[in-house]
């Protein structure tokens, strides 16, 4: 059902069972996938994707320009996957040329209100972002992981898979996978041991990983160090954390 005082542009996609509520705006080079539903009050802003399943609530904004002062109009996108929920407030905005030109959000997301996600970044499957959580530009998101309300992650920062971040945290710096972060800055606390058994982790893969995180974190080790150790544990949980670590362009937290 389309209200009939929503504002269509006529270079807009929608597809099938698509809902739009009262006032909403969909611009021109916006494709909304099957089964969608946009509340009331939503701008939607192209070159944007929306996959199936979507619902975006009240007073969204989804696809704007990004508030990068680089940015000179560059027709760069957003990429959104399938059964996401947009919570009210949520501001998403389109990548930069800068970086690779779009922004991507995976499936099965719950964005929590007043969610801000910046421009260049990348939320992967299963995350939750809690309500005024804040990601900088160009910040990559693994599957599953959770921000506490009020989290803020600086701009080019990496959070791992099933890695946790208590309310009002502020990240500076990258968060390997499963691990529990807090404080302005937030530092290393503990693993997300209650998460990684709800998702089905083994008990033996667990104690992997709490090996793993006494190495890079308790025994006074350089990172170095912890990740010759680690590499000795010969577990496929903890080679994830190896690979995050190794790769890390603005450093782990310690």
């Amino acid at each position: 059902m389309i209200h009939p005082t929503a504002i269509i542009d006529e270079g807009a996609k929608l597809g099938s069972n698509v809902r739009v509520g009262a006032y909403s705006i969909i611009g021109a080079d916006v494709e909304v996938g099957d089964d969608c539903d946009i509340g009331p009050h939503v701008v939607l802003r192209g070159p944007t994707t929306l996959g199936r399943g979507n619902r975006i609530f009240q007073f969204a904004s989804v696809g704007e320009d990004c508030q990068d002062k680089k940015y000179a109009g560059e027709p760069t996108r957003l990429v959104v996957g399938d059964n996401n929920i947009f919570r009210e407030f949520v501001t998403v905005h389109r990548g930069t040329v800068q970086d690779q030109g779009v922004t991507r959000i995976g499936d099965n997301n719950l964005l929590m209100a007043y969610v801000h996600v910046a421009h260049d970044c990348v939320v992967g499957d299963n995350v939750i972002l809690a309500n005024n959580t804040t990601l900088a530009g160009h910040v990559h998101v693994g599957n599953w992981a959770i921000l506490g309300g009020f989290t803020g992650v600086h701009q080019f920062c990496h959070i791992g898979a099933h890695a946790f971040t208590a309310v009002n945290s502020v990240v500076v710096q990258d968060i390997p996978p499963y691990i529990m972060a807090q404080g302005h800055n937030a530092v290393p606390r503990t693993i997300n041991s209650e998460g990684l058994k709800r998702r089905g982790f083994t008990n033996q893969q667990i104690t992997n990983i709490k090996r793993a995180f006494k190495m890079l974190y308790r025994q006074g080790l350089t990172v170095a160090e912890a990740v010759e150790q680690m590499q000795q544990l010969d577990a496929e949980e903890v080679q994830s954390m190896i690979e995050f670590v190794q790769s890390s362009s603005r450093g782990i937290i310690r």
